[in-house]
């Protein structure tokens, strides 16, 4: 795939650019070393600092930069802006917290014979990112963040069609006062990744991505014994059981399938409603989806642009029309509109049997399947019966149900009454083929650090913070 920015209202290539050669990359992988070492000599205090200067320069920039991700990826401008400033707050938010997080734990010192024990949180070297399209800012700051603040550098693969967003992320640490090399984007294209991670120099990686693609990066860091933490696809449920508020319900599930334009992990996909209450919903859902505003992402009114790519418009399509082709019934939308650029409409499918590609694929894209239940066992049922384990959702008053979903379903996010989506404060990440580790919170920042044992006996002197630690 080439690295360049094609604006996809329009599939009309803006900019290209050349990917690093072999000599480029080595060299980009010693200066990410170089400022490891030479980020293990300052402070706490001094990376908050630069950390909340990116924030700042966010801020300050919030309009231009979202004006960069419309043009690469087709989000819509308000959902864009709306992006960068939520990384402006996560930046803030581990500057904030990252000594709480990486301050050492005692331990009790006599259980284990010692004068004093304690846990100690130490970075381990330059990462590689491996990081997609669809949020091309949240998602590499929500490693970035975390992973500058414990005194790590990152090495950022983006994905290919958004070059110029990855070198403003570059640009943005340089320019917030980080070290040269602390972060560092690496303008080339899938086939480099084994070099990369193969190289001594780089410890771990990230990967947010399709599931083909984390096993490929888990292959690559199973045969070099790396860590990885990785954010693979979802096919989120979102079940509706008959104690819910309908209207809220159907409003929130128009907005959690139609986010980013349907592009979105944890996104709600799957729609499975009780029978008592299928028919009400279906309706306001039908009708909620129908009134999306779908055109020009630059434009403040529109709720749905185009997808990001042509190919991914043409398999939602072949995905919708193998269901209808298998006697599914489409209530809204299933026909992209004739003209330029890579356009799908809001779209509604019913009646999916086991058969149909949309009953065990993840679609990304505005298109949601409908699923009749008519007990609480069969939703779960029906919710756990994915190879996913990403994002749910279950919409109940009843406080028992809801005290069930949240143990029974198989995710790694269970949102009650409300949207799935990711907050600083809280871990994310999946369970089976949607990944493991995880992101965000203390958890997010510790996956890349060495969790270090400190046992001291009787007469061995003090052993103080670490230096990075002292402010």
């Amino acid at each position: 795939m080439p690295i360049a920015t094609t604006n996809p209202a329009t599939g009309q290539v803006l900019k290209t650019y050349d990917p690093m050669s072999a000599e480029q990359i080595d060299a980009a992988i010693e200066r990410a070393d170089l400022a490891y070492r030479q980020l293990g000599r300052t402070t706490l205090d001094q990376r908050a600092g630069w950390m909340n200067a990116a924030a700042d320069l966010l801020d300050a920039e919030r309009d231009e930069i979202a004006r960069i991700m419309t043009t690469e990826m087709g989000k819509t401008y308000a959902s864009a802006k709306a992006e960068v400033t939520k990384c402006a707050t996560a930046a803030r938010f581990y500057a904030a917290h990252a000594a709480e997080f990486l301050a050492d734990e005692p331990a009790d010192a006599a259980a284990v014979s010692a004068a004093r024990a304690f846990v100690r949180y130490q970075p381990i070297g330059p990462v590689l990112a491996v990081m997609p399209w669809n949020f091309p800012l949240w998602q590499v700051m929500r490693f970035a963040a975390p992973a500058l603040m414990a005194g790590n550098t990152g090495l950022l693969k983006h994905a290919s069609n958004v070059p110029q967003t990855a070198l403003l992320l570059e640009d943005l640490f340089r320019r917030a006062g980080f070290p040269e090399g602390a972060f560092t984007t690496l303008l080339v294209g899938s086939e480099a990744v084994d070099q990369i991670l193969s190289d001594p120099r780089v410890r771990a990686a990230t990967l947010t991505g399709s599931e083909g693609a984390g096993r490929s990066i888990a292959q690559i860091a199973g045969r070099e014994l790396k860590k990885t933490v990785l954010e693979l696809g979802g096919s989120d449920p979102f079940v509706v059981m008959p104690s819910a508020d309908l209207d809220k319900a159907a409003e929130v599930a128009t907005t959690a399938r139609c986010q980013n334009n349907g592009q979105s992990c944890i996104a709600a996909k799957r729609f499975i409603v009780h029978a008592d209450v299928f028919d009400a919903f279906a309706e306001k859902f039908a009708a909620n989806m129908a009134a999306l505003r779908v055109g020009d992402p630059m434009d403040e009114q529109t709720d749905v642009g185009p997808l990001a790519s042509e190919r991914g418009r043409d398999e939602v399509h072949a995905q919708v029309r193998d269901a209808v082709e298998k006697g599914a019934t489409v209530l809204v939308g299933g026909e992209p509109p004739a003209g330029d650029g890579w356009w799908y409409p809001p779209t509604v499918v019913t009646g999916l049997t086991p058969e149909m590609r949309m009953w065990h694929e993840e679609v990304f894209g505005p298109v949601a399947g409908l699923f009749r239940v008519s007990s609480y066992d069969e939703a779960i049922e029906v919710a756990n019966g994915t190879t996913f384990g990403l994002g749910s959702n279950a919409w109940t008053r009843d406080e028992d149900e809801q005290a069930r979903f949240a143990t029974d379903l198989d995710a790694g996010n269970v949102f009650i009454n409300g949207m799935t989506t990711s907050f600083p404060e809280l871990p994310f990440g999946g369970v089976k083929n949607s990944g493991y580790g995880r992101e965000l919170s203390a958890l997010g920042m510790r996956e890349f650090c060495n969790t270090k044992t400190v046992w001291v006996g009787e007469g061995a002197g003090s052993v103080g913070p670490a230096g990075a630690h002292a402010e």
